[in-house]
């Protein structure tokens, strides 16, 4: 699907900021990136979108489901494309690395908790601290 049919899906009129920041999302999918970091891409790119635009387009993604919105060390968003289907994070606490995965046993666990005290769940994020092997490998 397009970046102009993806747009359009969500509801939302195409323009160009729209199209530049998502095409910028989709080229970092091993990233998870602030809008700062959005920003830059754009000024590197040499395209006339400023800061404010770049929060209020993240923002309209966000609310029509195209990205989520993740918080890993407690200051700064970060956006990531919403791919559809639930993963979980591991985040290093030394180099901010961020690694996505999957895990049916943790989802197993997590049911059987809410079904104990009567939970339905709706939604739930889980994210691991620790330190990644390359940063273990460094004095």
């Amino acid at each position: 699907m397009s970046k102009s049919e993806q747009i359009r899906e969500a509801g939302l009129k195409v323009t160009v900021p729209r199209a530049r920041i998502l095409a910028i999302l989709e080229r970092n999918t091993e990233r998870h990136l602030s809008a700062e970091d959005v920003f830059r891409e754009l000024l590197a790119e040499e395209a006339e979108i400023g800061l404010a635009t770049v929060y209020r387009v993240l923002t309209q993604f966000e609310t029509a489901g195209l990205v989520c919105r993740r918080n890993f060390d407690g200051n700064q968003a970060v956006f990531e494309l919403n791919r559809g289907g639930h993963h979980d994070h591991l985040v290093c606490t030394r180099c901010g690395s961020v690694v996505e995965f999957v895990d049916p046993k943790i989802e197993q666990r997590r049911m059987a908790v809410a079904k104990e005290h009567g939970f339905r769940t709706e939604d739930h994020a889980l994210i691991i601290y620790g330190v990644c092997p390359a940063c273990q490998s460094k004095p």
